[in-house]
């Protein structure tokens, strides 16, 4: 064992991340898998050091989904980019916050919104199948760039568990892109997000590093297989999934909520 813990509990640990890192590349959602675990395999740690390390490990999955993802499809650079340096700083911004401000108060927030995607998505079955380039406008791929770099990439630094599904979400109902595209453009500014989080998690000495490094293997395998599972299953299936993965993030806040976790 590279540290002291019981061989049970870190084979849990690794499983947890490869399912993890599978159901991120898929459409996102996967720190509702790892950060839980994380949070129960070390009741004692402080919260700051288990968001920190779950942050190092969904940057392997992350980084090889988006790779995956770019080799097949093609990607909107002059869309990303400027996201991708919004979610930057959006990110670190919301890891900051988390550090010294209770999230508490946002998960009712949060349940609202997924309510509306949820609904959103269940009462527009053809939302996702096909791509819409009408809407593509210079326009609305601003409004892309503000919702996705910065109030999406905040709550990633903030909270973190269904970024990958609001990103995903506002790149299909904004811009018109079909879920498969969404999820790879989420991929890349995933990956933004994570880091961004990170470098501040980093600078306060919050992460495990090597749990976080042990479990950034397991996230790879997952979302290698994750990415190239949804490619070949295309965007029907990433609906599937979206929807499996609100309603469980759904039920996870509110017993939060109801408990006052």
């Amino acid at each position: 064992m590279p540290f002291d813990i019981d061989p049970g509990l870190f084979a849990l640990l690794i499983a947890a991340a490869i399912f993890a890192g599978w159901v991120d590349a898929v459409v996102g959602g996967g720190g509702l898998i790892q950060l839980p675990v994380l949070l129960v395999a070390f009741p004692t740690a402080p919260t700051a050091l288990m968001l920190g390390t779950n942050k190092m490990a969904s940057v392997f999955g992350t980084t090889t989904s988006a790779i995956a993802y770019a080799r097949k499809i093609k990607l909107e650079h002059r869309l990303l980019w400027p996201t991708v340096g919004l979610a930057l700083l959006g990110s670190g911004a919301g890891a900051l916050a988390a550090l010294s401000v209770s999230s508490d108060a946002l998960k009712p927030i949060i349940i609202a919104v997924l309510l509306a995607v949820l609904v959103l998505v269940v009462a527009k079955p053809q939302l996702g199948l096909e791509p819409k380039p009408e809407l593509h406008t210079r326009l609305r791929g601003a409004a892309v760039m503000v919702v996705c770099g910065l109030a999406i990439a905040f709550y990633d630094g903030i909270i973190g568990p269904g970024t990958g599904i609001f990103l995903a979400v506002a790149f299909t109902t904004i811009l018109g892109m079909d879920f498969l595209a969404a999820a790879a453009h989420t991929k890349v500014v995933n990956v933004t997000t994570n880091l961004g989080a990170l470098i501040v998690f980093a600078a306060q000495d919050n992460i495990w590093w090597l749990l976080g490094a042990v479990m950034g293997l397991g996230t790879m395998l997952g979302a290698w297989f994750g990415a190239h599972t949804a490619m070949s299953k295309g965007s029907k299936f990433v609906r599937i999934v979206l929807v499996i993965v609100v309603l469980a993030l759904l039920a996870r806040l509110s017993w939060d909520v109801y408990t006052g976790r």
